[in-house]
Formats: C-alpha cells, structure tokens, sequence
C-alpha cells in the first residue's frame, strides 16, 4: 500500500503501484461479475486496493492515510476499475485460474509492501508482520462485505497464512542483515510461492 516512505527506494515503490493495480482490478472484477454499475466497480476498486492500507495507517499514526496524500494510488484503483467496465465481458469470461494467480501476485506484493512500512516505523516484528498481513488482506475482506460474501481470508485455502508467511520471511531476512531490496524479494516469494501451491495441492487449514 501507498507510503511516502516506500518512495525512497524505488522498487518498493514499483511494487507498491503494481499491487494496487492488480487489487483494483481483482475488486472490479468482482463488482462486475455481480452485476454493479460503474460507481459501484469504481468503489469496489478502490475499497480493494486501498482498504487495507488505509487501515494500516490509521493504527499505526500516519495520518492521513498515505493513499489519501498521493494522488496516484487513488489513480491507479480508479483506472483499473475503469478498464474493467470497458472490458467486463471479457474480465467476467476470464477461467479462474488466471484470477487467482492475479489475486496472489497482489497479495504477495501487499503482504511486503506493508511489513515494510511498519518495519520503517520502528514497530515490533511481531506488529510488522502482523500490519503486512492487514494490507494484504484487508481490501479484499472489505470488498467481500459490500458484496455481502464471505471474506476469502475466512474460506481460501491458507490465504491469510501465505501473507502472514511472506512477512515473518521478510523480516526475519532483515534481521539478518540481508539488504532491503532482497529481504522484499524473498517475503513476495514466499508469499506467492505458498498461496499458489495451496491453489494447486488445495492446501487447508485445519477445521473445527
């Protein structure tokens, strides 16, 4: 998710812009697929992409959200909500597959973006994983509830745990001394290394 703070280093800053595209188009999608109109895909897209960080800034003391003081992010959601309208027939007749690769790649990306902020912000480990996984996982949760579904994160096969995964990898890469830029690749790695494995073994957490 936006931060200023990503900015400094310029690839955090790519995959920042690249999970709040992928997102703003995972939550069009879904808008579209239920039958919303354009307001309702543009909010979708923006609640997706943005939903989470914006939470996670809120908790964490930056204020206002980053996403609200850079107009690119906003941007960004709103141009990916708007491609889905003029695309929906063939967004709604993409096969599954695709859509949930996307939504992985989206989720690695957030998952690393998040942690870093919070880890920028001095916060605990603990907490930084913790805030990694809200951004990941945050804006889609937030979606679900306008869509009156079931959040993904309470039903996918370990999709919380693949962002929560991610976040522990990339900090305990850090506190190893591996540089930033790396620590980043290997949380993103991990993240969608996991979550895509869980797509094609159907990998579950244990049930009650």
């Amino acid at each position: 998710m936006p931060t200023t703070l990503l900015n400094k280093d310029k690839l955090l800053f790519v995959v920042d812009l690249a999970g709040t595209f992928l997102f703003a188009i995972e939550g069009a999608t879904a808008a579209a697929i239920a039958g919303l109109d354009l307001l309702g895909i543009l909010v979708l897209a923006f609640a997706t992409a943005l939903g989470g960080g914006i939470i996670r800034d809120v908790l964490i003391g930056d204020t206002p959200p980053a996403s609200l003081r850079n107009w690119r992010y906003p941007a960004l959601a709103f141009t990916g909500g708007a491609i889905v309208f003029l695309l929906h027939h063939q967004f709604k007749t993409l096969p599954v597959e695709p859509l949930l690769i996307l939504d992985a790649a989206a989720l690695a990306l957030f998952a690393v973006a998040g942690t870093e902020k919070a880890l920028e912000f001095n916060l605990h480990p603990l907490v930084a994983v913790m805030m990694g996984t809200l951004t990941a996982v945050g804006g889609g949760t937030i979606a679900a509830v306008l869509l009156a579904q079931v959040p993904r994160v309470l039903r996918a096969d370990v999709y919380a745990t693949a962002a929560v995964v991610g976040s522990a990898v990339l900090v305990l890469c850090r506190h190893t001394r591996i540089s930033r830029s790396w620590s980043a690749v290997a949380g993103g790695l991990a993240c969608f290394a996991l979550r895509v494995a869980a797509i094609v073994l159907h990998l579950n957490l244990p049930h009650a």
